[in-house]
């Protein structure tokens, strides 16, 4: 019975993880104003929009941006958190402390999708510089944000961008500082951990 939970607990976790992964994205791409006719961008919409389009009825735009896909990011969180919580201790712990540990979860997963996506960028400007694939495109639409901010105050050193070093910096700083104190604020940051 143990081995049926640990594997229903995997598959649920990784499926779970994949389209909270794709939900977010989808918040991303509207945060960062992604060209929605990248074939990628099409997938995303498609896989989401079932789930969002009853959300979008009762959740307001905010800002211009979809806040129904970022409610149902931190929905699909919550409901990954108490089903692992409930198939591993039996039980699905405090609401209050769920929903916190929801918004720690997608607050930290929003800040890998820039990681990673900067080091794709930074892979693929060594790789394939100037490539027009969907793929690099979408990649250089989410860092450019996250870049922006710094190649204002960085000279320009003749072809070498350093400012996915800064980025990186900026990131894992507001990893440590923020989510890592969040999650140890929380009852039980090593069940955090664990979910995220």
């Amino acid at each position: 019975m143990i081995g049926l939970n640990t594997a229903a607990v995997y598959v649920l976790q990784t499926l779970g993880s994949l389209y909270l992964l794709i939900v977010l994205l989808r918040f991303v791409l509207q945060l960062v104003r992604a060209n929605f006719y990248n074939p990628l961008c099409q997938f995303i919409v498609k896989a989401t929009q079932p789930l969002l389009k009853p959300l979008r009825r009762i959740i307001p735009s905010l800002f211009g941006l979809d806040m129904s896909s970022l409610v149902l990011a931190i929905l699909v969180q919550l409901a990954l958190m108490a089903l692992t919580l409930l198939l591993t201790y039996g039980t699905t712990g405090n609401p209050l402390q769920l929903f916190i540990w929801s918004l720690i979860g997608v607050t930290a997963l929003f800040l890998k999708i820039f990681f990673f996506a900067l080091i794709i960028s930074v892979i693929l400007s060594w790789v394939a510089p100037g490539s027009h694939n969907p793929g690099a495109e979408l990649v250089n639409q989410i860092c450019e944000p996250a870049l922006a901010p710094f190649r204002r105050f960085l000279p320009n050193l003749g072809g070498l961008d350093l400012s996915p070093i800064f980025a990186f910096l900026a990131l894992k700083l507001i990893d440590m500082l923020v989510i890592n104190n969040l999650a140890a604020m929380t009852m039980m940051p090593e069940i955090l951990r664990l979910l995220m």
